[in-house]
């Protein structure tokens, strides 16, 4: 059997895959912020800005919103199309519920590189 790998449809395998490292990848996230504020005897905001001033940090956090925005595309996907069956409606929530994570990627975007 032929498989094309070049395809850009979505498969459940990919999802599932996509999903579960993402949820890694967010999962190491928190436990580092968390572990920081552990740590961190006193937060203050140079302490949080010089934390954020690595490009290490920033290339962390810029993975953490593309998890999160596309976490959330995989998820409302499968929730909609579970539980809304008017597909106009699904339609438009996909939309606006997409468009939503996609501005917060941008934003946190724009937060983070000071753009």
């Amino acid at each position: 059997m032929v498989l094309n790998q070049a395809s850009l449809k979505r498969d459940g395998v990919q999802d599932y895959v996509s999903l579960r490292a993402t949820a890694v990848i967010l999962t190491l996230y928190t436990l580092f912020i968390l572990g920081f504020f552990l740590v961190t005897p006193e937060v203050t905001y140079d302490v949080w800005k010089s934390l954020f001033s690595s490009l290490l940090m920033k290339a962390f956090t810029l993975l953490a919103l593309v998890c999160i925005a596309v976490h959330t595309k995989i998820g409302l996907w499968q929730v909609l199309t579970d539980y809304v069956k008017n597909a106009a409606l699904r339609g438009v929530l996909q939309f606006l519920l997409y468009t939503l994570a996609f501005g917060y990627v941008a934003v946190g975007l724009f937060v983070l590189w000071g753009v």
